[in-house]
């Protein structure tokens, strides 16, 4: 079961790492675009996080040129640093950034689907996997369709799984105890310092912890805080 959005980006990242493995170490990055808000964007890749995270922070898909290329074709397509979309465009500033996270040369793959969104799969390449790459478009645009459809069905699981909740009350699902232990966790604290605050045995924060886990219908404890946090179901405590 997929619990959240971490968990199925993990999910759709290690499906892509395994399917990319018959074919070398690929760098790669799958890009979901929702084209009525170019602000909505989810990546999911094997690149260094801080590349990932100044690329979402700085909102680069509204100046990348590989993005904005991919919105007007249906079919992959190679690029580097010298991409133009526009004569009078100089777009490429991005590589400049990019290059020092082996981001300067690449093969994007293209889907659009029917709910508006541009999907992306692009791998890094150099002349041999290049050559990789080529031979081997119709299984690579199978695997963007495929990781696609995986994602997009483990989203309609987490939004169902969240409508659930909302409908059977889970704003008050929790018991106080509960409630407070789930908080401390939300806060970053162990089992040991969690008992230690409450006054109560590291067992009973265990247990307690079981009882949320199998509310929230999740894998473990994890998972739960994760959830809960999402939710906004974790009331605040003070101390």
């Amino acid at each position: 079961m997929i619990a959240d959005n971490e968990s199925l980006a993990q999910d759709i990242k290690l499906f892509i790492d395994q399917s990319l493995s018959y074919y070398g170490q690929l760098q790669f990055a799958y890009l979901l675009l929702n084209k009525k808000n170019p602000t909505e964007i989810t990546i999911i890749s094997n690149s260094p996080d801080e590349w990932v995270k100044l690329y979402q922070e700085h909102h680069y898909q509204q100046i990348d040129p590989v993005v904005i290329c991919a919105l007007r074709r249906t079919s992959p397509f190679l690029w580097d640093e010298k991409i133009t979309v526009n004569a009078k465009l100089n777009l490429s500033k991005i590589f400049s950034l990019a290059k020092k996270y082996q981001v300067n040369k690449g093969y994007t793959f293209v889907l659009h689907d029917a709910e508006n969104q541009l999907a992306m799969l692009s791998m890094m390449v150099d002349e041999h996997s290049l050559n990789i790459v080529e031979q081997n478009q119709g299984a690579l645009q199978m695997l963007l369709i495929n990781a696609h459809e995986r994602f997009m069905a483990g989203q309609r699981q987490i939004q169902a799984q969240q409508h659930n909740i909302k409908n059977n009350n889970m704003e008050n699902i929790f018991s106080a105890r509960e409630n407070e232990i789930l908080y401390w966790a939300s806060m970053g604290k162990t089992y040991q310092e969690i008992a230690l605050i409450l006054g109560i045995k590291s067992g009973t924060v265990k247990f307690h912890i079981g009882n949320v886990v199998k509310k929230l219908g999740v894998l473990n404890a994890k998972h739960a805080i994760r959830l809960g946090v999402e939710l906004q179901l974790i009331k605040p405590v003070e101390r």
